[in-house]
């Protein structure tokens, strides 16, 4: 059995609900599965600003916060950011930035990992958010996992090569990007099981 920690920030649900789904996903191929989200850094002003913030930060304060040591238990990761600017969210970014010793250590490489995204917009730099964690996880030595065009011709569910990337503005992901990021999850679960049992 694999190790597969889902690991994200969410602002308002939406990237919370497609790791709950990778993270299906990767139960579905067998691994043992931690989600986890990692440390709210906005202040409470800015977050009281939008009352959908609020109500999720409450609602998920039980999910447990990533720290380095799940990395080091993960044989596969995958990584999940609302995008800021077509890049990774701050929060993310903090939490990427404190596995420096790990790096140095040489605790990181020859894991898996997949990454997943939610933007306002159609063209809101989906895939540039994508590609700039894929940059990480290339440092790290990670073997990514991207899902390509396997994705089971689900309508509506968007063949995303990258990895699933959800329009925030047209609501909350449906069942057609949820089944595509469980799908994401199944690959990542396949392969990282595939990974383990060739050490």
């Amino acid at each position: 059995m694999s190790n597969i920690a889902v690991i994200y920030y969410s602002a308002t649900g939406n990237v919370y609900r497609l790791a709950q789904a990778v993270a299906e996903g990767a139960a579905d191929a067998g691994a043992e599965v931690r989600l986890l989200r990692v440390a709210e850094t906005a202040p409470a002003a800015a977050i009281d600003s939008r009352p959908e913030w609020r109500a999720h930060v409450d609602a998920t304060a039980d999910v447990p916060v990533a720290t380095n040591d799940d990395l080091r238990w993960a044989d596969g990761l995958a990584f999940g950011t609302p995008t800021r600017f077509g890049n990774v969210s701050a929060q993310l970014k903090q939490f990427l930035d404190s596995t420096g010793p790990l790096w140095m250590a040489g605790e990181l490489p020859n894991r898996t990992a997949t990454a997943f995204t939610s933007t306002g917009t159609l063209h809101g730099g989906a895939e540039a958010t994508i590609l700039s964690l894929y940059q990480t996880m290339f440092h790290w030595g990670s073997i990514v996992v991207a899902p390509g065009y396997t994705q089971p011709d689900t309508p509506g569910g968007g063949q995303a090569p990258y990895g699933v990337a959800h329009t925030a503005g047209n609501g909350l992901p449906d069942e057609a990007v949820l089944a595509a990021a469980r799908h994401q999850g199944l690959r990542l679960g396949i392969y990282t099981e595939r990974l383990v049992a060739s050490d």
